[in-house]
């Protein structure tokens, strides 16, 4: 149950670089319409939006567990391993 708990915490990890790593470059500016008898339409401004590349995957690390009669034993589980790549500017 931990290990779930481990797991949803890297991927909202992982989510969290994807909101804050985002380079937005405004690539033509907005205009808003003209207002009177006859109206023209207006335009929205464009983005270019570049979004980090994220992986998330896991890897086999050996770490000490707690055994039965309370002795540590080393055993191999898979722990996650997020990787982000930024988008180049």
């Amino acid at each position: 149950m931990i290990y779930k708990n481990l797991s949803i915490s890297a991927l909202l990890l992982a989510f969290s670089f994807v909101l804050a790593g985002c380079d937005v470059d405004k690539t033509q500016e907005g205009e808003m319409p003209d207002v009177d008898i006859q109206t023209e339409s207006g335009q929205m401004p464009e983005y270019d939006v570049d979004t980090p590349d994220v992986d998330v995957g896991t890897e086999k690390k050996q770490i000490e567990v707690p055994d039965v009669d309370v002795d540590t034993e080393t055993k191999e589980i898979e722990v996650p391993d997020v990787d982000v790549d930024m988008p180049k500017e």
